[in-house]
């Protein structure tokens, strides 16, 4: 038998980095500003002629997507700023929860 090489990426960074539906800006994701997340991810979807689903949905896709891969290595205080851009985003594309 074989020696298999292993992997030295996961999958989960292969599809961020090579996603077909939406081409977004490199280190979105790192910045601090939930505002300057929402609005690059929404460009991107918008501009994307790939994608299979709304713009809206594909945004928080990709975002929600980001949070659940990144995981324990991603701290607290990104986490947070991540959640909020899904506020953001929200207001962006006019759905904000009624109340």
């Amino acid at each position: 038998m074989g020696k298999r090489s292993k992997k030295t990426t996961k999958w989960s960074q292969e599809v961020t980095a090579h996603s077909n539906a939406l081409d977004i800006q490199p280190g979105v994701f790192a910045s601090g500003d939930p505002r300057k997340i929402a609005h690059s991810l929404k460009r991107s979807a918008e501009a994307s002629e790939r994608r299979k689903t709304s713009a809206f949905r594909s945004a928080m896709s990709m975002l929600t997507f980001y949070i659940n891969r990144a995981g324990a290595g991603l701290g607290d205080e990104q986490r947070c700023v991540l959640e909020k851009a899904k506020d953001e985003l929200r207001k962006d594309f006019g759905r904000e929860p009624k109340g």
